[in-house]
């Protein structure tokens, strides 16, 4: 098996805030990121797909189809747009934990449904010093 990674770009917004916490206990738990304001972010999500090279191409996905699926799935979805606004984020904070297991969900089915590889892990930079990264669920 080989794997491929291809790195992507999103600005986006959220909150830190669980609706059943105060704000004062958000505050508490979360600091400046519950800023009821929000605050944005430019995320990097890199998607790393795996499987069998592909005799005829040479490729494992052919070229710009796992960008047109990350552009259909999730750009056009979260890009410019506060998180917490999304149907994924209902029930969850938009942690960057959480990011990682929405756009892994999202991807997955898509992912496997229009190519021959399969999705290995998501990996969202929130900052230089915070990332999450989640591979296929055990």
């Amino acid at each position: 098996m080989i794997e491929r990674t291809h790195s992507y770009e999103i600005s986006a917004a959220h909150v830190l805030s669980h609706p059943s916490l105060s704000d004062a206990e958000n505050r508490a738990l979360y600091g400046k990121c519950a800023n009821p304001g929000g605050h944005g972010h430019n995320y990097g999500i890199e998607v790393t797909v795996g499987g069998r090279v592909d005799d005829r191409s040479g490729q494992l996905v052919a070229a710009g189809l796992l960008d047109q699926i990350f552009d259909e799935r999730i750009r056009q979805r979260f890009a410019s747009r506060l998180l917490n606004d999304d149907v994924a984020f209902g029930d969850l904070v938009p942690t960057a934990e959480n990011i990682a297991v929405v756009v892994h969900a999202d991807l997955a089915a898509e992912i496997a449904q229009r190519t021959t590889a399969h999705l290995v892990r998501v990996r969202v930079v929130e900052t230089r010093r915070n990332s999450s990264t989640i591979g296929a669920p055990e």
